[in-house]
C-alpha cells in the first residue's frame, strides 16, 4: 500500500465509525421520542438512517478490505450481493432526501393545510416508491451480470468490464440511472428549497419592517438594545440561507464527482486515476455520515432527547426546582418555604384576598 492508499483506508474507517455512531443515535432518539415518531418527516428520516447504516456494514467495509489487500476482497456471490446493496442504498437515500425536501416545501408553503396534505399514509406511499424504484434498478443490474469489482472506486459496484457485451445497453441503464437518482433528486431540492427560501425571506422581510417601526418609536432606547435588535435581525436573514445551502451544498458535493466521474467513464474511455475513482467513492460514503448531523441531531427536539438520554445513561438528573429554592433561602425549611408560596397579597383597607 502507498500512501494515498493508506490515507484513504484511514478515511473510510473514520466514515464508517462517524456513520455507525450518528446514524445509530438518530434511530435511538426515533424508538426513545413518540414525539419524533409522530411526525411525518420522520419516516423519510428513519428510511434514509436504515440506507445509511446498512451502506456502513456492507459497502464500506468491503471497499476498506479492497484497499488494503488491494483487489477483489470476496467471492463472487458476496460481491454481487453487496453490489446490489450499492445501487438499491444509494438511490433509496437520494430519493428519501427528494422526499424530505418536498415535505419542507409543503410545510413552509402551505402551513395551514400542511396536516391534510402530508399525512403518514401518503409518507408510507411515497417510501413504497422509492423502495420499487431502487429495486428496479438493482434487479437489472444483478440480473444482466453487470455488478462486480471495480478497481477504479475498490468497491463492489457497476462494473463497465462486465458489460462490455451489452455495448449501448448499459450506456442507457447506467444514463438513467444517474438521471433518475442524482439528477432528479437534485432538481428536486433545488426547486422546493429555493421555493422554501423565498417564503422564509419573505417572512424575515415583514418581521424586519415591523423591528423597525418599533425601533423608530422607541425614541429613548439605548443603543446597544438597538443595535442587538438589528444584528438579530441580519442573523435571521442568514439562518435560513445557511439551512438551505447546507441540504443542497453536502449533496452537491458528495456525490457530483462519483456521478461525474461514472460519466466520463462511460463516454471517455481512456486512463482515469484509481486515487481519484477512491477519492469519489469516499465523498459518496460519506454522505452517509453527514446525513444525521444535517437532517436530524442539529435540531432542537434531537438534541433534547439525545441530552436527557446522556442524562438517563449517566444517571443524572435536572436541579428540581424546590432545590433551588432552599438554596435561596438556607435558613428555612422546605415546609416554610411552600407555606410561604400559598400566601396571597391581602388588601390592607378591607383584608380581603386581591382577586
Amino acid at each position: 500500500m502507498d500512501a494515498a492508499d493508506v490515507i484513504a483506508s484511514v478515511l473510510i474507517l473514520g466514515i464508517i465509525i462517524v456513520s455507525l455512531l450518528s446514524n445509530v443515535v438518530v434511530l435511538i432518539c426515533f424508538m426513545y421520542n413518540p414525539e419524533i415518531r409522530k411526525q411525518v418527516p420522520a419516516l423519510f428520516i428513519l428510511n434514509l438512517t436504515f440506507c445509511n447504516l446498512l451502506l456502513s456494514v456492507s459497502n464500506m467495509p468491503l471497499t476498506l478490505v479492497g484497499l488494503i489487500s488491494t483487489g477483489n476482497p470476496g467471492n463472487g456471490g458476496l460481491c454481487q450481493t453487496v453490489g446490489f446493496l450499492d445501487t438499491f442504498l444509494t438511490t433509496n437515500s437520494m430519493l428519501s432526501m427528494a422526499a424530505l425536501s418536498i415535505d419542507r416545501w409543503v410545510a413552509v408553503v402551505f402551513p395551514l393545510s400542511y396536516h391534510s396534505r402530508i399525512r403518514h399514509r401518503d409518507a408510507v406511499l411515497a417510501l413504497g416508491y422509492t423502495w420499487i424504484h431502487s429495486l428496479c434498478f438493482s434487479t437489472v443490474a444483478t440480473c444482466r451480470s453487470w455488478i462486480g469489482y471495480h478497481h477504479l472506486y475498490a468497491s463492489c459496484t457497476l462494473c463497465n468490464a462486465r458489460a462490455k457485451g451489452a455495448g449501448t445497453q448499459f450506456l442507457v441503464f447506467t444514463v438513467a440511472l444517474h438521471s433518475l437518482s442524482f439528477l432528479l433528486t437534485l432538481i428536486v431540492m433545488c426547486v422546493t428549497y429555493l421555493k422554501v427560501l423565498k417564503v422564509a425571506r419573505f417572512h424575515c422581510k415583514r418581521i424586519d419592517v415591523i423591528t423597525m417601526q418599533t425601533l423608530v418609536l422607541l425614541v429613548d432606547i439605548h443603543p446597544s438594545v438597538r443595535q442587538k435588535c438589528l444584528d438579530e435581525q441580519k442573523r435571521r436573514r442568514q439562518r435560513a440561507t445557511k439551512k438551505i445551502s447546507t441540504f443542497i451544498g453536502t449533496f452537491v458535493v458528495c456525490f457530483t464527482p462519483y456521478v461525474i466521474t461514472r460519466m466520463v467513464e462511460l463516454f471517455f474511455p481512456g486512463p482515469i486515476s484509481p486515487r481519484w475513482g477512491v477519492m469519489s467513492k469516499c465523498l459518496a460514503y460519506s454522505k452517509a455520515a453527514s446525513d444525521p448531523f444535517v437532517y436530524s441531531l442539529l435540531r432542537h427536539q434531537y438534541r433534547k432527547t439525545c441530552n436527557l438520554l446522556a442524562n438517563k445513561v449517566l444517571r443524572r438528573s435536572p436541579v428540581p426546582s424546590s432545590f433551588l429554592r432552599t438554596e435561596i433561602n438556607p435558613g428555612s425549611s422546605g415546609k416554610n418555604v411552600n407555606s410561604t408560596n400559598n400566601i396571597q397579597p391581602t388588601n390592607k383597607q378591607t383584608a380581603q384576598p386581591i382577586k
